[in-house]
């Protein structure tokens, strides 16, 4: 049997002024033409089948003419896997290799503050297997710890940066911030310019700055499991 990945998705499909959010469709895309080949992929969410992609993340694909991520909305297989999609109380960490948060404004709104999401985090990291996540992914980690503290705790990471979101005019949409998060938690901040692709690998702790950093992300998970 191939070794596992759990790709991790937000459920939530509102932002916090009632506009339409999700997951941002590259930032699945992407890692998940890179590792399919190498690894069986699973795909959870909070709320059973519920996998909203951001219609502003569809009108960007077609906009880009990003292949991958057309493909993405469109494929058979990716629609089966989200048909046969597991709840976070589902999975068994066990059976997996790594695990992977997409961006998108939803897990800021819905997997930051889900308690199961938080234990299967820890469960991951006490079992220590790679945490991977893109964009806005790694506000999914926010309530994880590890010895009483936050996962990010004398961690390097990055994320989705505060002056990404200005541009994007997206702090309405959403509780806080990621960088400001990330170093409230007590993280090392790293960032690249902005929309730039950016990679921060700290032991099993992998994060990537925004959208263009998805596959090179994806590329250094698939790195770190060979």
């Amino acid at each position: 049997m191939a070794p596992r990945i759990l790709f991790v998705f937000t459920s939530a499909d509102k932002s916090l002024t009632g506009s339409q959010t999700g997951y941002w469709v590259s930032e699945a895309a992407h890692p998940y033409y890179v590792l399919s080949p190498h690894f069986d992929i699973d795909f959870a969410s909070p709320i059973k089948n519920k996998f909203p992609a951001d219609p502003t993340s569809i009108n960007s694909a077609q906009d880009l003419k990003d292949s991958h991520a057309l493909n993405f909305l469109t494929d058979p297989k990716v629609a089966e896997k989200q048909a046969t999609g597991k709840t976070l109380t589902e999975v068994d960490p066990k059976g997996y290799a790594a695990i992977f948060y997409i961006g998108g404004h939803g897990p800021v709104i819905d997997l930051a503050s889900d308690p199961n999401n938080a234990k299967l985090i820890e469960a991951f990291w006490e079992q220590d297997k790679y945490v991977a996540a893109v964009c806005h992914g790694p506000a999914a980690l926010a309530g994880a710890r590890r010895n009483g503290k936050s996962i990010f705790a004398d961690k390097k990471a990055t994320g989705f940066t505060n002056t990404e979101e200005e541009a994007v005019k997206g702090a309405s949409l959403i509780p806080w911030l990621l960088e400001d998060k990330i170093k409230e938690l007590g993280g090392a901040f790293e960032r690249a310019g902005d929309w730039q692709p950016y990679v921060v690998v700290d032991g099993k702790l992998i994060t990537g700055q925004n959208p263009a950093s998805a596959e090179p992300l994806a590329k250094k998970l698939l790195e770190a499991l060979a």
